[in-house]
């Protein structure tokens, strides 16, 4: 078999990382700002969502830019599997001998792929943290981690 390499699109983790940007900027602002002059929400809660939005994107901007500078392939298969380094919740190499099935999903405009593998508790278990729950939530909504 041929080896197929797919590289991480450039273009989207750019787009990415302005989005993550933008919000937390939006999200300083509705803290330092907003929070005190506007009178329909509680201040606090204002408050509360201008820290957890600069937190979370935050997160996602510094992980944006690690990726932009990642000089792994997205999606490699080859002989042995597929090995994924496309997002946070990747676990590496998926063994051809583990999948099942393989199907592709679309939400909205974005299309992905679902591995199905023999045992997803024991990519599960292999993982931890962050990581984990994030699995843990596609298992969930897809039926595969």
């Amino acid at each position: 078999m041929n080896k197929i390499e797919i590289p991480l699109s450039k273009t989207k983790l750019l787009f990415g990382i302005g989005g993550s940007i933008l919000f937390v900027v939006l999200g300083h602002y509705l803290f330092t700002t907003i929070a005190e002059h506007q009178t329909r929400f509680n201040p606090t809660l204002v408050k509360v969502a201008g820290i957890a939005g600069v937190l979370f994107f935050g997160a996602t901007g510094i992980y944006g830019v690690n990726k932009m500078f990642d000089n792994n392939v997205g999606l490699t298969i080859d002989d042995n599997g597929i090995v994924d380094n496309t997002n946070a919740s990747s676990i590496g190499l998926i063994k051809w001998t583990d999948i099942t099935e393989i199907r592709t999903e679309k939400v909205m405009s974005t299309k992905f792929l679902l591995i199905f593998t023999k045992d997803p508790n024991e990519i599960l278990e292999k993982v931890s943290g962050v990581k984990r729950k994030l699995m843990a939530l596609n298992m969930k909504m897809y039926g595969t981690p």
